[in-house]
């Protein structure tokens, strides 16, 4: 099996589009995939970038496009009652279930990520948290899950540390960006692209460094 990362941040809708478009895009290749959750915010900060929904006509373009993308991949999606959010209790959560040294398992991934983008309610919410928390330990979760660490406690938030470190270490700078073979694919629309590498597309060989080389422009000062 190739094996493949999603790094993620539930915030994202394009990475709640992507996470659930995932299993049709790769039909037919052998992959295993790891989940993995970093502080989007954090990215962004490190690039001196703002997000989507911080530049009002961008947020505007992105609710309205992500609209048109569930409808046309037929996924379910509903913007939630406050965003953009902190999506740090989230985040925490996700790594207090997963075990001392674990990462969350699909089935984690996915119940975080339907209790943001399904029923248009408040994520943070304590109550929808508690209820959440119930659902990440619940039967079906993998037996990883257990025991529960405390998710302010410092093993936690350094987890998520050194994952956005890594994250950042590797050059990645948004969500969600998918890793395979040493290579870094960003955003919904680069599905097809690691589609095409999982089944040997030559260009990847010819092309892949080649057009990334820099070329001589105007910087801004």
């Amino acid at each position: 099996m190739t094996p493949i990362t999603f790094w993620f941040d539930p915030i994202s809708p394009y990475a709640h589009l992507a996470f659930e478009h995932l299993p049709q895009a790769l039909e037919g290749h052998s992959v295993v995939v790891d989940y993995k959750p970093v502080l989007f915010g954090a990215l962004l900060r490190h690039h001196s970038h703002k997000g989507p929904a911080e530049i009002e006509p961008k947020r505007v373009w992105t609710f309205r496009q992500v609209a048109w993308q569930a409808h046309e991949l037929g996924v379910r999606l509903e913007v939630p009652a406050q965003h953009p959010f902190n999506p740090l209790p989230l985040l925490r959560l996700m790594l207090a279930v997963s075990g001392p040294a674990g990462l969350p398992n699909r089935h984690q991934v996915e119940c975080v990520f339907r209790h943001v983008w399904h029923g248009g309610a408040d994520p943070v919410d304590p109550i929808r948290l508690q209820a959440l928390q119930a659902a990440l330990q619940g039967p079906e979760a993998s037996m990883a899950a257990a025991p529960l660490l405390d998710a302010q406690g410092e093993v936690v938030k350094a987890r998520l540390r050194a994952l956005t470190d890594e994250a950042l270490a590797k050059g990645i700078f948004g969500v969600p960006t998918w890793e395979c073979a040493g290579r870094l694919f960003w955003g919904l629309d680069a599905l097809p692209m690691l589609r095409a590498c999982l089944r040997g597309d030559p260009w990847f060989d010819l092309e892949w460094e080649r057009a990334a080389r820099p070329v001589p422009g105007v910087r801004r000062s």
